[in-house]
């Protein structure tokens, strides 16, 4: 007899073995993977027995690759086919590799004295098993990236258009978002060579989760706080501002304009600072010491000329209606003081009164809005907010003192 016929009467002997002991084989993996890994016992029921499929399938499998091994790519594939599709997310990779070993080791123990050859066969085919579990994550890891990119893009795409809907919440935490607090937009140009990743992890290491849009040449970020509903709220002090986030931001983004809209109170009001900062942005040009990032507000005056209405009636809220509010005297004064060039002695003359009551009452001013007159910049926003605000109010002509009137004549 020769050693090639003694060694297929050997392989034989071995596949008839194999066969008889496949179902104690079976039931040795299943028990080592109870009393091994803690994640198995804690599984439903129908979960374990899915695992269970895979081990099982794997053993059989492993019985025909011995039999004929130019069969390995189409039954290690096989393997994983036993389970059902959901098992993917269930089981990590980290989990099935360790499946494999703990079925290899069972099955080390009952393979123990048949042989090294057909213990070289198992560490080897094992090691198949594990680059084709490594393959279907892999694959599963990128069409769920690619799943991932096109609902952002979705989620981003509504939030600018403001047609939320009801499936909008869903939608954003399939998106794993851990925003849990206030949001801005931020709207930029898209650089030629644009890291969606480094953006991410720069945006982590600010503590805000980002949303991101690429839409041809316009870059648009959906910044959030990314705070743990369990955990105590932090103190405003320990944040970065928005605009600081954008400052750090800020290198991501194309040449050109890049404007942070207002901030909101959660993601589904986020479409509020996206029309700002798209608002914004179409105009941004038109101021000539723009900083790099702009608020959004900021660009009030030429928002509001180029027909954004909610820039007006940010103006009018913000300006005109609590100075009304707040008293007469302080509209009045600082209507003349810009009408006078931002004198002023001017301006005490036109309402006789001295000079420090008018510097007092813009003091006032700035202390009820925010904003201070003298700046060429505010003057502007101020100016275009008392003009907006009395628009179509009866109360236009008394802005200006009769006196005033009288002197023309």
């Amino acid at each position: 007899m020769t050693d090639s016929t003694r060694a297929s009467m050997d392989k034989k002997s071995t596949l008839a073995w194999l066969r008889r002991i496949s179902g104690d084989i079976a039931t040795a993996t299943l028990r080592r993977l109870e009393d091994t890994l803690p994640w198995y016992s804690d599984m439903p029921p129908a979960r374990r027995s899915a695992v269970g499929l895979v081990a099982q399938a794997g053993i059989t499998s492993f019985i025909e690759w011995y039999e004929d091994p130019r069969e390995t790519p189409t039954i290690a594939a096989d393997i994983f086919a036993a389970a059902p599709r959901e098992l993917l997310r269930s089981v990590s990779l980290q989990q099935t590799l360790q499946l494999v070993r703990v079925t290899v080791d069972a099955m080390e123990e009952k393979v123990a004295g048949r042989g090294e050859h057909l213990r070289e066969a198992m560490l080897l085919y094992s090691r198949e098993v594990a680059f084709t579990a490594a393959d279907v994550y892999a694959r599963a890891a990128e069409s769920r990236g690619l799943w991932d990119a096109r609902l952002e893009a979705l989620v981003v795409d509504t939030i600018l258009t403001g047609e939320a809907d009801d499936e909008l919440p869903s939608r954003i935490a399939a998106l794993g978002w851990h925003g849990h607090g206030e949001v801005s937009v931020l709207v930029g140009t898209t650089p030629s060579m644009f890291d969606v990743d480094q953006v991410r992890r720069r945006a982590r290491k600010l503590g805000v989760d980002v949303l991101i849009g690429v839409q041809g040449s316009r870059l648009v970020l959906v910044l959030g706080r990314a705070e743990d509903p369990g955990q105590e709220p932090t103190q405003d002090d320990d944040q970065l501002s928005f605009l600081d986030i954008a400052s750090e931001l800020e290198p991501h983004f194309g040449a050109g304009h890049l404007v942070l809209g207002p901030t909101v109170p959660a993601l589904v009001d986020a479409s509020r600072s996206a029309r700002a900062s798209l608002a914004g942005f179409a105009v941004a040009a038109s101021w000539r010491g723009a900083p790099r990032p702009v608020e959004a507000d900021d660009l009030l005056p030429e928002r509001s000329l180029a027909g954004d209405v909610l820039a007006k009636q940010t103006l009018v809220e913000r300006v005109y209606r609590p100075l009304e509010g707040h008293s007469t005297d302080l509209v009045t004064t600082l209507w003349s003081y810009l009408d006078n060039g931002r004198s002023l002695e001017a301006t005490a003359r036109e309402l006789f009164v001295h000079p420090n009551t008018v510097r007092y009452r813009l003091k006032r001013v700035s202390d009820v809005i925010g904003w201070d007159a003298t700046g060429p910049r505010e003057a502007l926003i101020l100016q275009t907010a008392l003009i907006l605000g009395s628009i179509g109010s009866s109360d236009v002509a008394k802005r200006r003192p009769a006196t005033r009137r009288a002197e023309r004549r």
